[in-house]
């Protein structure tokens, strides 16, 4: 393990698909964290950033090798908590299924609902751990929500506040039935990574919140008869260059 200088960090973020590296990340240094249930996604990233120490992991390694169900969450969230972050913002790439949540659209989702399966979900899946059953009725941090909605509109951007967040095991996208079904349960977006991070962070007592980045409509849900991987990647690095603007704008609040 590699140890950073012992200034607090004021924030940690978890960059998604298009979020390989922090732009505007300043003095950094790497840190390489062993943790009792393996290796994080790769090293965690600390500098300066506004006047502030933020914690940069980019959750599926900095090359993209890692897809959503082989990420090792567990480790990623211990990483961030051992080096002392205690907020957490995850960025996360995903598909619009509300009218109103299509391509390039931000969202700071409210709640969510897991599909996802085989995944370790839990801090107690080891040997003699203790069995800690969370509240999770709220599953994000209400005051670092809405810290990032006001972020977003002092920098002028339009996110949309509130949302439920379907996560799906990937990483293939959703069939139209599948997000017809997710629809009916009252999904507003679809994503491959927003659990089990956000009940580990939980955990933890970290605060924990999602940038949701809309890269296309899902299945069905648009006027595309099928959906252009392309044209994901075109509309995610367009959501992606906001990011900065809006955290800094938090951070700056």
């Amino acid at each position: 393990m590699s140890h950073p200088d012992h200034t607090p960090i004021d924030l940690a973020v978890i960059g998604g698909s298009g979020l390989y590296k922090f732009p505007g990340l300043e003095n950094t240094e790497r840190c390489s964290i062993d943790t009792p249930y393996g290796s994080a996604s790769g090293d965690v990233v600390i500098g300066d950033f506004v006047g502030r120490r933020v914690a940069f992991l980019a959750r599926h390694g900095e090359s993209h090798s890692l897809p959503p169900h082989r990420v090792n969450y567990r480790a990623n969230l211990w990483a961030l908590h051992s080096l002392g972050a205690r907020r957490v913002i995850g960025v996360n790439a995903v598909g619009g299924i509300r009218a109103d949540m299509g391509p390039r659209a931000i969202v700071v989702p409210d709640q969510l609902i897991d599909y996802t399966h085989g995944r370790y979900t839990s801090f107690c899946d080891v040997e003699g751990a203790e069995v800690k059953h969370i509240d999770f009725s709220e599953p994000y941090t209400e005051s670092l929500r809405q810290q990032l909605i006001t972020g977003a509109r002092a920098a002028g951007i339009a996110a949309i506040d509130g949302g439920c967040y379907g996560a799906t095991q990937g990483p293939r996208l959703e069939t139209r039935a599948e997000i017809a079904r997710m629809k009916r349960d009252g999904c507003d977006l679809v994503g491959m990574t927003g659990m089990p991070e956000a009940s580990l962070a939980r955990e933890l007592s970290l605060e924990y919140a999602c940038l949701a980045l809309v890269a296309n409509f899902a299945a069905g849900c648009g006027d595309e008869a099928e959906i252009s991987i392309e044209e994901i990647f075109a509309h995610l690095a367009a959501a992606t260059a906001e990011v900065p603007r809006i955290l800094s704008a938090m951070l700056e609040s």
